[in-house]
């Protein structure tokens, strides 16, 4: 399976650079947005991985205690796509969601399909769902209920901005 790690060589003034920092605030003000909306939601769930940090800070903000992930691919390595998403296990409890309000979270809405197709899962086992991601951008084919920025720049996450540490033997 190929790395995903995003950050390269080319020009930083073509990007889009989340810092912690600015992860840490842009957490804030989504939760904000939330807590002022007319959703209230029970469980968090975090798209895995690109939406872990992110559903965990959110959950934390919203004094949210239920969360869980979904595991979903879209490439099998560096330069193969999937025609479409696929959902991996482990599995998401379907039968402890139905009836629940969630709140699905990830990193950004990029074409918009993973966000598209786990809406679509949770709702048809029955379950409220609304989104959050920190970007969204213009080509992706769902509008998030919550969006923190819209950008059509790359973007580089705090978190792979870095290639993955390797054993130091």
């Amino acid at each position: 399976m190929g790395q995903a790690y995003h950050a390269d060589s080319t020009d930083l003034n073509d990007k889009e650079i989340l810092t912690w920092d600015t992860f840490g605030t842009s957490a804030r003000e989504m939760a904000q947005t939330i807590a002022d909306s007319d959703y209230d939601p029970e469980i968090v769930i975090a798209i895995a991985r690109g939406g872990l940090l992110p559903a965990g800070a959110l959950a934390y903000a919203l004094g949210l205690k239920l969360s869980d992930a979904i595991n979903v691919e879209f490439y099998t390595d560096v330069h193969e796509t999937l025609p479409d998403p696929i959902l991996l296990a482990p599995m998401l409890d379907i039968d402890a969601i139905k009836g629940k309000k969630l709140l699905v979270v990830d990193d950004v809405a990029d074409s918009g399909r993973t966000l598209a197709l786990v809406l679509e899962l949770l709702k048809k086992h029955g379950a409220e769902a609304q989104s959050a991601v920190i970007y969204a951008k213009s080509a992706s084919i769902i509008d998030p209920d919550f969006v923190w920025k819209r950008t059509d720049q790359w973007i580089v996450f705090p978190w792979s901005a870095e290639p993955p540490v390797v054993a130091s033997k």
